[in-house]
């Protein structure tokens, strides 16, 4: 009996292998309108789709292979008597081989000017539907959704026609599987879609992803670890990353670089953070844009303010196009105390001036450097986060314009208030319980993960020194009591911001008031766990 097989694709590649061996050996090729176009160019025959079944493709081309004669051809069981017979009596011909991948959805809403109508339109019908009918058949009928594949149908074909009939059942049950997860990849991101705007949790979620690259290894080496690429969750960030130079990364590479770029991320002015192990170790603002002041600059206020003992081995991340002269200084500029060059894993920006990144390519062969696209609208979308046995989703800790209510006698003037603002948002970053010392829109101080606030404090005003005197304090929750508020003023700073909501704020109130400093609170929490 004449083999067939159905070829319906919206990607193109490396068809011509695949057709001229089919061909070669014998087999019927149906294929769809622009699908049957291609294999013409290549000088190989084709059958339409619409020859087969009787029916020309309509509305618009959203009918094509919705058709008994197609679907009976690919479900029908070879070994089943009472299917045998029902095929020969409507005169269907067996279909053995699915070629198939679907309409460029995602490629579609990735653009940022298209309209629903557009994204409707590149919905898939059909196609999911012949490939979950061969997958289902796997047993009879082979099925490809990814071009990578097309070699090893190419290679059993040099056996002659029926070498796909001895390809190992595990590799059709594995390629069936393949094409499960593509057909639920794409549903996936069109339910992600269609809810984008639902307020409430569904009662089903499906998490989508593409595989974007396989990690070093895990959390640990022991461990294997993998990167997927959000389909329908999130906009845009590190998931999607383009790695320019430097060693390939690892699971904990991955974390540390999106934890460094969601920082910078949240301010709209120019700045600089380094991290380790999730948390900023250094970081510096700039109060406005156009200030003046250099990417270089910014950069050396962040290391020498900070901790920069921490920050060797760290990751930078930059909110800006990195240039010429900050590659410069990131490549030179010395650690205060050992002299040595400072060293890096990663860095990771919305860009690089061509110099530039040449430039920090000579600073290590391993030094990863990474460029990511801006995020967008960071209110969209959901977070995620696995437990034993399921998995937790909230919307995102976005920064919103806040508030900042002064509650104590001395009020507090523009710059204190810029001040608190950054040191609110850097708290936001940091692993609860989180204290922040800005000074100048630079950190000079910071205690996270305590199991109590004023321990973190302790750690804050112990890393500033001297630094903290006139620096501003924020804590990413309400001040329990007012022994955070405590350190932190005889440390030396001169105002305070928390979230406000004590039972005991009264408390904390009346120590600011009886030691001169500002206490202003913004109505929001930014724990971090």
């Amino acid at each position: 009996m004449k083999k067939t097989a159905l070829i319906a694709v919206s990607d193109k590649r490396d068809l011509a292998p695949l057709v001229t061996s089919l061909s070669n050996q014998g087999w019927e090729i149906l294929a769809t309108g622009g699908t049957a176009k291609v294999i013409t160019s290549l000088g190989v025959a084709v059958t339409q789709v619409a020859e087969r079944t009787q029916i020309p493709e309509m509305l618009g081309g959203r009918v094509k292979t919705l058709h008994p004669k197609i679907h009976g051809g690919i479900l029908f069981r070879r070994g089943d008597s009472s299917d045998l017979r029902e095929i020969e009596q409507y005169d269907i011909q067996s279909i053995d081989l699915v070629v198939c991948n679907l309409y460029p959805f995602r490629e579609t809403i990735g653009n940022a000017d298209h309209t629903d109508d557009e994204a409707l339109d590149q919905i898939d019908i059909g196609g999911p539907t012949m490939i979950r009918a061969a997958a289902k058949n796997y047993k009879d009928v082979l099925v490809l959704v990814d071009p990578a594949d097309y070699e090893l149908v190419v290679e059993a074909l040099q056996a002659g026609m029926d070498g796909l009939s001895n390809l190992p059942l595990t590799t059709r049950r594995s390629l069936a599987s393949k094409a499960f997860s593509h057909v639920a990849s794409y549903d996936g991101a069109i339910s992600g879609y269609l809810a984008a705007d639902d307020e409430s949790f569904p009662g089903e979620l499906t998490i989508s992803g593409v595989l974007q690259s396989n990690l070093r290894y895990g959390e640990n080496p022991h461990q294997r670890g993998a990167l997927y690429r959000a389909e329908g969750i999130t906009t845009s960030g590190l998931g999607g990353y383009q790695q320019h130079h430097g060693l390939s990364m690892s699971y904990v590479n991955v974390l540390d670089a999106d934890a460094a770029f969601r920082c910078v991320s949240d301010f709209d002015t120019p700045a600089v953070t380094i991290v380790k192990h999730t948390n900023p170790c250094c970081a510096a603002v700039m109060n406005s844009e156009p200030s003046g002041e250099a990417l270089s600059g910014l950069y050396e206020k962040a290391l020498l303010g900070g901790d920069y003992v921490s920050a060797y081995g760290g990751i930078i991340a930059v909110n800006r196009i990195v240039d010429f002269d900050l590659a410069a200084a990131i490549r030179d500029v010395r650690h205060p105390e050992s002299g040595q060059r400072m060293l890096y894993d990663i860095i990771v920006a919305p860009g690089y001036e061509l110099d530039a990144l040449e430039h920090l390519k000579k600073k290590s062969k391993n030094l990863r450097i990474l460029e990511v696209e801006p995020t967008g609208d960071r209110a969209r979308g959901l977070e995620i986060r696995t437990i034993e046995g399921g998995f937790l989703v909230q919307t995102p800790d976005a920064i919103e314009d806040i508030t900042l209510e002064v509650v104590s006698e001395v009020g507090m003037d523009e710059e204190t208030k810029r001040e608190l603002r950054v040191a609110w948002i850097l708290s936001k970053h940091v692993s609860s319980n989180a204290v922040v010392f800005v000074k100048d829109g630079v950190m000079v101080g910071m205690g996270a993960g305590q199991p109590n606030r004023v321990q973190s404090a302790r750690l804050a005003a112990l890393q500033a020194g001297e630094r903290a005197v006139g620096a501003v304090c924020a804590t990413d929750a309400f001040l329990p009591f007012p022994d955070t508020l405590v350190v932190a003023a005889e440390a030396g700073c001169v105002a305070v911001v928390h979230t406000g909501g004590s039972i005991r704020d009264a408390e904390s109130v009346e120590e600011a008031n009886r030691r001169g400093i500002v206490l202003a609170v913004t109505g929001y929490r930014h724990f971090r766990h």
